[in-house]
């Protein structure tokens, strides 16, 4: 009987002491150089899934007073609620990048994330940057666009499409615009896109695509519009609660 308690003493020790055994906490990053310039290198302004990873991590550049990359800064990334990151802060490598796999949140819509360093005075630098999330009306926008739009929007190439954007007499605008694109409403666009330039007195190198895409195709580019728009797009009469 004496053994049988020892025996449990014994297991009981053995269990309480796992249980107060814990990992120790991972030493916080420590910046060994500082910067005084932040820049996006690549990743700003992707289209994801609400509530998913984006497709390409985000890359920012540490750089000094002559723009050459800074190692060992330590750069913080922060975003609304929802959004996150991983990880959160790093330092910089030995071509001053610092890179971070961005989720965005589960509703559809622009998320401005910050990346935040601090220069030899520890002075804060900051540098935002936009992610868009596309529900389904906003991503079949996209990819209609692509399709039809982009060749002439969009005045960067791609290996994928070579943009025709330099060759047109009249150079039309890209869908980020939003100082153009703002200032027409959706009955406005939709006229515009289904009957061609001309029905707004713009410029006929606009095609009319009525006969080609559905209403419901023409709607999701106007909401696709709406959603890449900068500076962002304002319904008009939105009412906006206070924080």
């Amino acid at each position: 009987m004496t053994r049988y308690l020892l025996i449990l003493e014994m297991l009981a020790l053995t269990i309480c002491t796992g249980c107060s055994h814990h990992a120790p906490p991972a030493p916080a990053l420590q910046a060994t150089a500082s910067g005084s310039a932040l820049a996006v290198s690549s990743g700003d302004k992707q289209l994801g899934t609400p509530g998913a990873p984006l497709p390409q991590p985000l890359v920012v550049d540490v750089n000094d007073d002559q723009g050459n990359g800074v190692q060992g800064a330590l750069v913080k990334f922060s975003g609304p609620d929802g959004v996150r990151f991983d990880p959160a802060e790093a330092l910089s490598d030995s071509n001053g990048e610092v890179s971070t796999n961005v989720t965005v949140g589960d509703s559809s819509g622009r998320y401005p994330v910050e990346a935040i360093t601090t220069d030899k005075k520890g002075k804060a630098l900051h540098l935002e940057v936009n992610e868009m999330a596309a529900g389904y009306q906003e991503m079949l926008g996209y990819q209609v666009q692509r399709k039809y739009c982009s060749r002439c929007h969009d005045p960067n190439s791609t290996p994928e499409q070579v943009s025709n954007y330099d060759n047109l007499a009249v150079a039309p605008h890209s869908f980020d615009q939003g100082n153009t694109f703002n200032k027409l409403d959706d009955a406005d666009l939709t006229s515009i896109i289904s009957h061609g330039g001309p029905a707004m007195n713009l410029s006929a190198l606009m095609p009319a695509y009525g006969s080609t895409l559905s209403k419901a195709d023409i709607r999701a580019v106007i909401a696709y519009i709406r959603l890449v728009s900068n500076p962002p797009f304002e319904a008009p009469g939105m009412v906006y609660a206070m924080r």
